[in-house]
């Protein structure tokens, strides 16, 4: 009789959590603007793949789409659009339609949840905030969307990862650039480092080659007095080189 009653326990037990899993499940899948799990599998492979990211931030709008496009013309395949650019999600819109699948088009400088839902909204592919924020990394985590946040600290780093970002965006940068990285994804092989700021077309393979899963370039490539004098082609050739520099490191084993 006790045998019988442990085993009708146990299987009410066990029916009780199944409800719960999937009660959960089919929480998650009425969440608005909520992608596949190949798509968010796609986003990470592409940075794996591609592990180099044009980030452009423009004073006019009518600079944005002409410095982005010389980037594209010189090589890359991964580009994030910054709030802080007049106009930024009509032009993040606007480049999505026009390389859709060849691209990969994302939205940075995300402070909030409305943020990110705009930036989806235009076509976002993935997000990038400036700092750790829980709420943007558990928006994005809920609904399989690939969410970079910015941190300054390994504590920073595992504090996102565990909340549910996959990739870590390292901001500002660093004492000891590369050797930093090593230290800390040598230390934390879990975490998927991006550094951004102070990444130069000459030291971009270099942190990829002591353990930077990918990085960002942003003024050293979009040089401003370029852009002010509309010099594209100069851009072109900044791209042209690190993206040299970038494939030569190969491409990154995800974690």
């Amino acid at each position: 009789m006790a045998l019988r009653l442990a085993s009708s326990t146990l299987l009410r037990q066990t029916a009780s959590r199944t409800a719960t899993r999937q009660s959960a499940i089919r929480s998650m899948s009425t969440l608005d603007r909520t992608k596949s799990t190949d798509d968010y599998n796609r986003v990470l492979q592409t940075f794996a793949e591609i592990r180099a990211c044009a980030v452009l931030r423009t004073p006019t709008s009518e600079a944005c789409p002409k410095a982005m496009q010389a980037s594209i013309d010189g090589g890359f395949k991964i580009v994030e659009f910054t709030l802080t650019t007049p106009d930024c999600l009509q032009h993040l819109s606007d480049f999505r339609a026009k390389y859709d699948g060849d691209v990969m088009v994302g939205c940075g400088t995300i402070m909030n949840t409305t943020d990110a839902e705009n930036a989806v909204d235009a076509g976002a592919e993935f997000i990038i905030t400036p700092v750790m924020l829980p709420d943007v990394i558990e928006w994005c985590a809920a609904r399989n969307v690939v969410v970079v946040p910015g941190c300054q600290t390994p504590t920073e780093m595992v504090t996102a990862y565990r909340a549910g970002a996959p990739l870590q965006k390292l901001f500002p940068g660093v004492a000891g650039g590369a050797g930093w990285v090593k230290a800390v994804s040598s230390a934390l092989p879990m975490l998927n480092i991006n550094p951004t700021s102070g990444v130069t077309l000459d030291n971009a393979g270099e942190y990829l080659n002591n353990g930077a899963a990918s990085v960002g370039l942003v003024a050293p490539l979009f040089d401003p007095v370029a852009i002010a004098n509309e010099d594209w082609d100069q851009i072109a050739q900044n791209a042209a080189k690190v993206m040299a520099n970038v494939r030569e490191a190969g491409p990154w084993t995800r974690r």
